[in-house]
């Protein structure tokens, strides 16, 4: 089972920065080339870093969310205790972005935990995440009807119908990836019910489009973590029907995954511009679609932790570990030069970006560095 989870990421083919193909313009190499002369190797992931951050999430995390549980309904324990669990829930989740993009054979043990401790009681293991996050990053699919995260095909802009139903989806998400878990065992009892839930269900995206491509490793490993989320699934209405827990724990745990649930798609809405018009993009309309958040306005730091805020700059060098994001990003602005649409891909704050999203309107204008 070790084995198995220290290699969830492998088969996933990692997106280099370099892997674009195509004609790539004259900034993206320069900032390319800025990067690779630099002193500061911005690639080298810190152990520490991602080993201090995760147990910190952690503690605070299952902290929260136990006394959330556990306390009095409707107590002020429990009212003050919900934004701190929520926060640190997404917090402690959002690392999953981190095991999707580190190497193959880098912090294995890492992986392993983050999965048994996070993935498994969160049923969110990151190899329900990978494929479709790296499917995202890749040229082929960025920006189009398939893309797994472009939230462009799932919610239309100044559509207040499309707006409602991405709503309600968003609603009804939870509950769809408990049932997936619970109900695991049922795909097996026919061949095409099996690959029609690992080509449709294995992924965590709204986009209903979107085809996860299977190989032998993947049914492997998905078939290993549907194995231990099916018993953290099955535990939480048997712990209800034995008495070991009260009926209010399940609506309770609904609301804290939802929250965090949205607290993520309220992110999503401003990662990018999505200003695609549903074909393949060049490299170029791919990383200027991104968005950089620079500037510390409240709603940027509460939905962009771990200094994902760097989007775009995450998009043109997605190997770049995301506690070296910030330096990168200010290496660059001092080397690059002072025309570089690089500087141009900053933004004012996540409302600028996400009203944009949501409502429709003009691009917000370019920030100056």
């Amino acid at each position: 089972m070790q084995q198995t989870l220290e290699a969830v990421d492998v088969s996933t083919n990692e997106l280099t920065d370099s892997s674009y193909t195509g004609s790539v313009p004259s900034w993206i190499r320069d900032a390319r080339k800025t990067i690779s002369q630099s002193d500061t190797n911005f690639f080298k992931v810190s152990p520490v870093r991602y080993w201090a951050d995760f147990l910190l999430s952690l503690v605070f995390a299952y902290s929260a969310a136990m006394i959330y549980l556990l306390a009095p309904l409707g107590s002020w324990q429990q009212i003050a205790a919900f934004p701190i669990a929520v926060f640190w829930l997404y917090r402690l989740g959002s690392l999953i972005h981190e095991v999707c993009h580190l190497g193959a054979n880098e912090m294995r043990t890492f992986k392993v935990a983050w999965n048994l401790l996070v993935g498994v009681f969160t049923l969110t293991p990151s190899c329900f995440f990978t494929r479709h996050h790296r499917d995202h990053h890749s040229q082929r699919m960025y920006g189009t009807p398939e893309d797994p995260e472009y939230v462009a095909n799932v919610l239309e802009a100044g559509n207040w119908k499309s707006a409602l139903c991405y709503s309600l989806f968003i609603m009804a998400y939870p509950i769809i990836v408990f049932l997936r878990f619970l109900l695991a065992p049922l795909s097996f009892l026919h061949p095409r019910l099996r690959e029609f839930v690992l080509e449709r269900g294995s992924s965590l995206t709204l986009n209903l489009k979107y085809r996860r491509q299977i190989n032998n490793f993947d049914r492997k490993v998905i078939t290993a973590m549907e194995v231990l989320c099916f018993i953290r699934a099955a535990a939480i209405p048997l712990a209800v029907f034995t008495g070991a827990a009260p009926l209010s724990r399940i609506p309770l745990l609904y609301v804290l995954g939802l929250t965090t649930l949205i607290m993520n798609q309220m992110r999503q809405l401003a990662d990018h511009h999505f200003d695609g018009d549903g074909e393949t993009s060049d490299v170029e309309s791919h990383i200027l679609d991104s968005c950089n958040f620079t500037r510390n306005d409240p709603l940027t730091l509460l939905f962009f932790p771990f200094s994902i805020r760097y989007h775009a700059l995450h998009h043109l060098f997605p190997s770049l570990p995301y506690h070296n994001l910030a330096g990168a990003h200010s290496y660059l602005i001092q080397h690059l030069p002072e025309n570089s649409p690089y500087r141009g891909l900053d933004r004012p704050g996540w409302w600028v970006v996400a009203k944009r999203t949501i409502f429709g309107g003009e691009r917000a204008a370019t920030a100056t560095s």
